[in-house]
């Protein structure tokens, strides 16, 4: 319970504490009534608001008036108070703040990765022995490489956030029921 002393003290509920007037209350101090915690001296605080959770995956932070702020789609170079370019050590030139539509494009191109990665072998295998790699796998490969390509231009298609989010949310039919196995960002083929 918020309630406080005169001088700000706040008072923790199952905590002994003493009055301003040196008059010593017990841990279950909770149990009395608000008129008689008023008249011990204590004022009632309300709690402060908890602002609704934001999916940082889409915000960063809260601007001044405790909106979450949008993550921008696109990349944007980093500048000082001044408006001039901040330098990155590692490469000499300007550091660039990397949007959305970057930073999920390197996702799928690294889920293509590892989805193809699995069957890198065959390839590999091929090339050296000349091992024959089943249709199955080089249609799978191909069916992952064109969901890549679907990705990312679902991804450069988004003009504003709301489109960009839409991605990440599997769409329904009439009936309520997932048109797709996945969400359109994450929808790769199985293997089979």
């Amino acid at each position: 319970m918020p309630w406080k002393k005169k001088d700000g003290t706040l008072i923790q509920a199952g905590k002994a504490w003493v009055g301003d007037d040196n008059t010593k209350y017990p841990a279950v101090w909770t149990r009395f009534t608000d008129s008689e915690l008023k008249s011990f001296g204590l004022t009632w605080e309300d709690p402060p608001s908890i602002p609704t959770p934001y999916d940082d995956r889409f915000y960063s932070g809260r601007d001044d008036k405790g909106n979450p702020k949008e993550r921008s789609l696109t990349d944007v170079n980093v500048v000082d108070d001044d408006g001039k370019a901040v330098i990155d050590p590692m490469t000499g030139k300007q550091a660039v703040n990397l949007g959305l539509k970057s930073v999920w494009i390197a996702k799928t191109k690294e889920k293509t990765n590892n989805l193809l990665a699995r069957t890198d072998w065959m390839i590999v295998r091929n090339a050296e022995k000349g091992t024959a790699i089943s249709s199955a796998t080089t249609t799978y490969r191909d069916k992952v490489r064109a969901a890549c390509d679907t990705i990312e231009t679902k991804i450069n298609n988004c003009s504003n956030l709301t489109e960009f989010k839409a991605l990440f949310d599997n769409p329904l039919d009439k009936d309520g029921k997932p048109t797709l196995d996945n969400a359109p960002i994450f929808d790769f083929p199985s293997e089979e």
